[in-house]
């Protein structure tokens, strides 16, 4: 049962440094099944509720969700959350499903007053993030793949590969369910987790899923230090000189710049290097140039020296 111990490990000190229900979501694979299993183990005085969220976005999804409804009640779960969403497609289906789910996660949330819901991303999982972050050409915040907490979410697995948490299945006589959508190669993480991932490993040696977990660690840290010192100006500063912020290093005046762009208005996670490039310019290369319209209606010129934003009617 070694895997199953280090399972229980990582989930011990979020365990014993919170109070109220836990939450746990639960798809039926081995991450999310390793993951209910430690919980069930290290939080026998507390109530934990594993929560199941159907897409319904395959045939058999209500099947799978019995499924592994039965496995949890037969682990000892007294309570199963399981809630059916509607997966509005807006912008692909992966970005679709993850914003619906997390609309469910919420409810159960503020339904049962809960202030912990554990997820089971692994170690491949923020390898592969790094990745997908590299091939879009993103900035250190995305290179820093997921985070182990962000609000109520904990992510305990971040130093545990799927390797482990299939261990994990095996030792306590569990079958997890396989998504066939996570061997479908139309989805860019697919490719990097079957294809990317494996001729890296061969090709420059083993170690490579660690290393770039590793990486997204210290990236993380990176650019936590940046986004406080970006904070710190902007609660010192207002109005905005163009000199102030033109004496910034650009890495901290990039995320001045989106930070009070997003306080603007613009929605979140809408911004990309091409948005940024012409208010940069407004900063330190300008030449007279007017305003720039951005998503949200945010409109943002140099006025006097300094620069505003405001919203476009």
């Amino acid at each position: 049962m070694k895997s199953t111990l280090r399972a229980r490990q990582a989930v011990r000190p979020w365990v014993e440094n919170s109070s109220g229900t836990i939450l746990v979501g639960v798809s039926g694979g081995a991450d999310s099944l390793a993951l209910s299993i430690a919980l069930f183990h290290e939080a026998k005085n507390r109530l934990v509720i594993p929560v199941i969220v159907d897409h319904s976005l395959q045939e058999n999804s209500a099947a799978v969700v019995q499924a592994t409804k039965l496995i949890l009640e037969n682990i000892g779960f007294d309570e199963v959350e399981v809630i059916r969403v509607h997966v509005e497609m807006h912008d692909g289906l992966e970005a679709s499903a993850r914003r619906a789910r997390y609309e469910a996660f919420q409810e159960i949330l503020e339904k049962h007053s809960s202030t912990i819901f554990f997820l089971g991303h692994t170690e491949n999982d923020l390898a592969e993030s790094v990745l997908l972050g590299l091939a879009r050409g993103s900035g250190t915040r995305s290179l820093s793949g997921i985070a182990e907490v962000n609000g109520v979410y904990v992510r305990p697995f971040l130093q545990i590969t799927r390797d482990v948490t299939e261990e994990v299945c095996k030792e306590n006589s569990l079958d997890p369910w396989v998504d066939p959508h996570n061997s479908d190669n139309q989805f860019a993480r697919v490719r990097v987790r079957k294809n990317i991932l494996p001729i890296l490993e061969r090709d420059l040696g083993p170690g490579i899923t660690q290393a770039l977990a590793r990486s997204s660690r210290i990236l993380r840290e990176d650019a936590d230090a940046l986004d406080e010192l970006a904070q710190n100006f902007i609660e010192s500063h207002d109005p905005y000189s163009t000199e102030e912020l033109a004496a910034l290093p650009r890495a901290i005046r990039a995320r001045v710049l989106r930070t009070l762009i997003y306080s603007a208005g613009a929605p979140q996670g809408s911004l990309t290097f091409d948005h940024i490039a012409p208010i940069e310019a407004l900063v330190t290369a300008w030449s007279g140039q007017g305003a720039t319209s951005l998503p949200g209606g945010v409109k943002v010129e140099r006025i006097s020296g300094r620069l505003s934003l405001s919203q476009q009617a």
